[in-house]
Order: C-alpha cells, then sequence, then structure tokens
C-alpha cells in the first residue's frame, strides 16, 4: 500500500457512543491518514464490503442481528481476505480470544482503547494479514515443488507439510501436521544419522546429506536432504526448514552401476586366469586319454582312473567356461540348441554348489523339441529361477528342474496375453520353499523390487529373466502356493513354481564326430606353437598317434624361423594365440608374409569372442581350437583344415 494513500476502515458498530468515540481517536492519529465507514448491523456491513472494498474491518461482537462468536464466524466466512479487529466489552475478553483463535487479527476492549492503541492495531492487522496471505501463496508455490519440503520445530514436531511430502511418503497434510519426524519417517535403526545431523545443525545452522527414511506403507526409501535452521531475535532455534529429494532410484542404479564396475574388473581376472588354468588343463586332458587309447598296457582300475581324470579335467573345463561366460557376459549369438543340455549343466552346478540338504529332481524327456535363442542368455534365465528356488528353501527342500513339449491352442491363448498358438517348449522350475505373498505376486517382475533382505539381493534377476524370455518370444507363468493360481493348473501343495515358455524349432540335430569316425592323417607335417612346453608335448604326441608328423615351437621367433626353413613341408601350422614377445596374430601375420597361403588354425584359453582376440576375426585362418581340447576335437579341427576345400 502506498503510505500516502489512506487505510479505508469499515466500522460495524450499532452503538453511537462507541462509534463516536473511535471516530475521534481516529481523527486524532496523524501519522496516517484514515477513510472511515460505518454500518450499523452485520448485514449491513456484509452488504457495504460488496459494494466497496475496505483495507480492515473494526466489529463489534455485539450487533442487532448477530450476537457473541457467531458474528465473527459469519462475517469471516464472507471475507476471508479482509483483516478483521474485534471490539468486545470488559466482560468479553474470552470471547474476543477464541475469535482471535478463529482468524481475527487482533482485538480491542473497549475502555481501554487509545488512538495510538487502535492505530497500532490497525496498521498491525493489515500488514499481518499480508504477510499470511503472502505466505499463503508461496505454501502454494511449495505445493506444486516436486521435492518434499516440511518445517519441523526443535521438538520435532511437524508444523508444514506441503504436497511434496505427500507425495513422497504417503502421509496427508493432516495426518502428519503434529506428527514428530522421529516417529513418523524413521526406523530405530536409522534414528543415530538424525541424531548426529541435529548436532551439526544446531552448530553449523545447516545440514546436507542422506538419510534412509519410511513411507507410510513401510517401503525403505533414501533422500537427499537439506536443512536449514531459523533463530528468533535472541538466537534461540525457532523451527527448521527441510527439502528432501527422493534419490532412491538414483542410489539403485548407482549401485547397478558399480556392480558392473565391479563384474567388469572380475571378468578382466578371470580371463587372466582361464588362460592359464585351460594352458594347464590341455596337457592333463590330453595325456589322459592319449593313455587310454594304450589300453592294452593298463589294468581295469588304472583305465578307469584315467577315466576320472579325464571326466574331471572336462569338468573343470567347463566350469572356466561357465565363469568366463558370466563374468565377462559373453553373449554370443543364437542358435538352434537343445535345452535339454542347458539343464543338465544347471544340475550340475546345483549339485556342486547349492546345500546338500536340498533335494534336486531333474526331468528331460529324450525327444524334447529345440528352441533358437541364446544358450548363455536362456542358461542365465534358468539359474536365476534356480537360485531364487535355493534362497527360499533356507533349512532345505526339494527343487524340481523339469522339460515337456507343449502345443498352445487358442483356448490357452485366450488366457494369456503373451501367449501365441503354436509348439513350445516349457521349462519348469519348482520348490517348496516358503512361497510368494499375495500382495508380492504381481510385482516380482518389476526392476529393483525384492523381498530379500539388504545386501541380499538387487531386484534385478527376475525383470532380467523376463525381458531375456520376451526377447526370445516366450513368456513366464508362476504359481505359488501363497498366492491364488490359475483354476486350470493346480498349485505346487508348497513353495513356487516358475514355467518358462520358449518357441520351439523343429530343428534336425547334428551329431559331431566321435572318436571312432575321426580320420587318420597321411604324414602330413604340422608346425605346433606354443610357450607351454606340456601342451606343445601332448599336441605333438596326439597328433602323431593319428599319423602326422609334428614339428614344435615355443614362441613366435622359433616358428617363423622353423617354417623359413620347412615352409615347403609344413602343410599346417596351429599357433596359441596368447604368447609372450610375439604373440600368435603377430606371427601369423609375418608367416603369411613368407607363404601367402599358409594354413592355419588358432588355439586360445579364451573363448573366441573374447576381446583379447579381437584381431583373430580378422585372420585367414582355417579354424579355431578352445583350450584344453580333446583329441577328437583337435584332430576333427586339423582333418577339416587339410581338407582342399577348406
Amino acid at each position: 500500500m502506498d503510505s500516502q494513500a489512506p487505510i479505508r476502515v469499515l466500522l460495524i458498530e450499532d452503538n453511537p457512543g462507541d462509534r463516536r468515540l473511535l471516530q475521534e481517536l481516529l481523527r486524532e492519529a496523524i501519522s496516517v491518514p484514515i477513510q472511515l465507514d460505518y454500518a450499523g448491523s452485520l448485514s449491513q456491513g456484509i452488504q457495504q464490503l460488496k459494494e466497496t472494498p475496505v483495507d480492515i474491518v473494526l466489529l463489534d461482537l455485539f450487533l442487532p442481528d448477530s450476537r457473541g462468536f457467531a458474528t465473527f464466524e459469519r462475517l469471516h466466512q464472507q471475507e476471508r481476505n479482509v483483516p478483521i479487529v474485534v471490539t468486545t466489552g470488559l466482560n468479553d475478553e474470552t470471547l474476543a480470544l477464541n475469535a482471535v483463535q478463529a482468524g481475527a487479527q487482533d482485538y480491542l476492549v473497549k475502555g481501554q482503547i487509545t488512538g495510538q492503541l487502535l492505530v497500532r492495531s490497525i496498521r498491525y492487522a493489515i500488514e499481518r494479514k499480508r504477510a499470511e496471505q503472502k505466505i499463503r501463496e508461496q505454501a502454494a508455490l511449495l505445493d506444486i515443488a516436486t521435492d518434499a519440503i516440511l518445517v519441523r520445530d526443535v521438538q520435532n514436531q511437524i508444523l508444514f507439510w506441503n504436497k511434496g511430502a505427500e507425495r513422497l511418503y504417503g502421509w496427508t497434510s493432516a495426518e502428519a501436521l503434529g506428527q514428530k519426524t522421529t516417529d513418523l519417517l524413521f526406523t530405530p535403526d536409522d534414528l543415530e544419522r538424525f541424531q548426529t545431523a541435529q548436532q551439526q545443525l544446531m552448530v553449523e545452522n545447516e545440514w546436507q546429506g542422506e538419510l534412509n527414511q519410511v513411507t507410510k506403507t513401510g517401503q525403505k526409501i533414501i533422500v537427499e536432504s537439506r536443512w536449514s535452521l531459523v533463530r528468533d531475535d535472541d538466537e534461540q532455534p525457532q523451527f527448521i526448514l527441510i527439502v528432501s529429494t527422493d534419490v532412491t532410484a538414483k542410489k539403485q542404479l548407482e549401485a547397478q552401476f558399480f556392480r558392473a564396475q565391479r563384474m567388469e574388473s572380475i571378468g578382466t581376472l578371470a580371463s587372466g586366469i582361464a588362460h592359464d588354468l585351460n594352458n594347464i588343463l590341455t596337457p592333463v586332458l590330453t595325456t589322459a586319454q592319449l593313455l587310454q587309447m594304450k589300453a592294452d598296457t593298463f589294468d581295469e582300475r588304472s583305465l578307469h582312473m584315467l577315466q576320472v581324470l579325464e571326466t574331471n579335467a572336462r569338468r573343470g573345463a567347463e566350469i572356466i567356461k561357465q565363469v568366463l561366460s558370466f563374468a565377462r557376459g559373453i553373449e554370443g549369438n543364437d542358435t538352434v540348441l537343445q535345452v535339454g543340455h542347458l539343464i543338465r549343466e544347471i544340475q550340475q552346478i546345483v549339485r556342486e554348489t547349492f546345500p546338500k540338504s536340498i533335494e534336486l529332481e531333474v526331468d528331460i524327456p529324450r525327444d524334447l523339441w529345440t528352441v533358437s535363442g541364446n544358450p548363455t542368455q536362456i542358461h542365465q534365465v534358468l539359474m536365476n529361477l534356480c537360485v531364487n528356488a535355493r534362497d527360499a528353501m533356507p533349512q532345505g527342500g526339494k527343487l524340481e528342474i523339469s522339460a515337456e513339449n507343449l502345443t498352445l491352442d487358442e483356448t490357452y491363448v485366450r488366457t494369456n496375453l503373451d501367449a501365441r498358438v503354436g509348439k513350445y517348449i516349457a521349462i519348469t522350475v519348482a520348490d517348496t520353499g516358503c512361497g510368494i505373498a499375495p500382495e508380492l505376486i504381481d510385482r516380482i517382475f518389476e526392476p529393483f523390487f525384492t523381498s530379500k533382505e539388504v545386501g541380499s539381493g538387487t531386484g534385478l534377476g527376475l525383470s532380467t529373466a523376463l525381458g531375456i524370455v520376451k526377447s526370445h518370444r516366450g513368456f513366464i507363468t508362476v504359481l505359488s502356493s501363497s498366492a491364488p493360481g490359475s483354476p486350470s493348473v493346480s498349485s505346487p501343495e508348497t513353495g513356487t513354481q516358475f514355467k518358462v515358455f520358449l518357441p520351439a524349432v523343429m530343428a534336425t540335430s547334428h551329431s559331431e564326430i566321435g572318436p571312432s569316425q575321426a580320420l587318420v592323417g597321411h604324414q602330413e607335417l604340422i608346425l605346433v606353437v606354443d610357450d607351454e612346453a606340456p601342451v606343445c608335448e601332448v599336441t605333438k604326441a596326439s597328433l602323431e598317434a593319428y599319423n602326422y608328423r609334428v614339428l614344435t615351437a615355443c614362441d613366435g621367433l622359433d616358428a617363423i624361423a622353423l617354417y623359413a626353413q620347412h615352409q615347403d613341408d609344413i602343410k599346417l601350422v596351429i599357433i596359441d594365440m596368447m604368447m609372450p614377445s610375439l604373440d600368435g596374430a603377430t606371427t601369423f601375420r609375418v608367416l603369411q608374409k613368407i607363404n601367402p597361403q599358409v594354413q592355419a588354425i588358432a588355439v586360445s584359453g579364451l573363448p573366441y569372442n573374447n576381446s583379447k582376440l579381437t584381431s583373430v576375426a580378422s585372420l585367414e585362418i582355417q579354424g579355431f581350437l578352445a583350450k584344453p581340447y580333446t583329441i577328437e576335437e583337435l584332430v576333427n579341427v586339423v582333418h577339416t583344415a587339410l581338407q582342399p576345400d577348406a
């Protein structure tokens, strides 16, 4: 308001004496001009307010058409934006106080009013009403904010609670006001962090950091919180303004990123270890097979021990392959595959790593159809379901893995939106664990949702599994003893049953060449290059057993020298890619300069699609052999490479 503009006052007073007194008191006020209007009844005053706006109302509570508190109440309901100062007799001061508590700006007791007091009360009432209006406007702006904004006093009682706080925590303003933040937003385990923040706030007047809190539904969240301490004129703590941002999803993504980084480091370490272990296993596996070829020199027990040695060497190789696949995320391309082979791999892992208190039962029909898919990804899906089953049976139980051929018809498709008419492979993973609660059954495939304790699960396993299955044009169903199941399918007596449906493809499986079919050589000369002497030795012995002649080189430089000396006679080079000084790829390129038609097979203890073997793809080689390899694999790849059209 302009300081020179008069203050427009409406006096609602039926007593002529009181009216003249107040008029004289206001006329004496020289500090501010006053424009005074009168009304002799409440209804007349309300009508004047509708016709002419004023800055303030002086209201007598006892009028001809209204008496007592109802007088203020009626006027306040009609004109909430106009400040009201009530006037009352000496015996009615309690009534006036009630009016102030209900929204009046001030009250004056007749007989005690002075000109200075009257003017001060009028100006105070107007300014206070403006301040309240400004606060309401600011509160409306705060309600638009997405952050949770609240004000609490030093006793932790909530004084203000915006719409953002309602959205974040679930408590309405009416429910939260007057409550203590320590009771509403924190668990007992998180109070220590709260107390530390409170102590720092009292010293530094502000605090910022992350807090673990809970919502109305008990959901745990993480907030980035900023606290500001407001002090009164005596520097005493008055109230605390708090602005909190929900960073739960952000923290989960950060944790996922850090896990990915850790997995990348593990993958790098695993690659190096796998290369070394495969170099160790190659001579073990090959020697065991070479010795078995001389069966007439061993008794039955010795042959059995050699078979045990070979079996465990193969087993070690498969474990290394699995570690590499999952540590490095090796995917590979889609291929026609027999799911039964993957289930048998899972069976082996479960029996070796799961608690002995868990009984495993596997059922795979011999005539199981094939599917088209990524073996690593499908392996991941099944492994995840089995791990979840294990975690659901901490005291032990029964885990069943089975597969079956199914043809889905129109009737079934109508009950499942993801299903299509046609042939499917259905893989069932069932446990006798604790089951899934009915209120959780619809959320188990949500990203980051987990019912496990903190640190025991990421909440990504089932959502990832569902994504993989959908990418294979399949779907997943779940039944649980704690959740309502389909009436057409009986649920397990206890526990949970996941069923993965993958579209079947009708393909004829191609059997590999067995040991009896491996063709012997015709005295071709082969150069074997490997920095591991035992690998060179057993590879040489294996090839010689199949009528090949062999030269060995311990590194790239030795290989180049030998090839230069015997290039007219050497028909094939078997070269390890991971060698010190001069690696396999560089060695091969030098050999190509000596003889552009050089024939070669690349060998490595790492998978073909490992990032360290990217150079192999650009080489004009005749084959790739992964360590540890069997004699059959070695002879087959050599036989193929030496064919005229290879």
